[in-house]
């Protein structure tokens, strides 16, 4: 995704934790060619994401956007919830 003037990079990912208020985590995969195997390798990496009202659960898939810093460690913004985890 390239970054354009104006725009804000935004992400894919899933819910991973949801044990703090108005947080969450989510992790992000992305497939990256090995540059000494020629291979394709899968890599997560985490997000501290703001989620105001704590509608997202464990297992949910989000859009996440960039945001000013919120504290130490969260700069991610929750923008929508793709879909919901199955109910158990």
């Amino acid at each position: 995704m390239e970054d354009k003037k104006g725009y804000k990079t935004s992400k894919v990912g899933t819910v991973i934790s949801t044990g703090m208020q108005k947080s969450i985590v989510v992790a992000v995969d992305r497939l990256v060619h090995h540059p000494k195997y020629k291979r394709i390798v899968r890599r997560t990496s985490t997000f501290m994401v703001h989620d105001e009202k704590s509608e997202c659960k464990v297992g949910d898939k989000v859009r996440i956007t960039e945001c000013r810093p919120l504290s130490k460690r969260k700069c991610w913004r929750l923008r929508e919830i793709i879909s919901r985890a199955a109910e158990v």
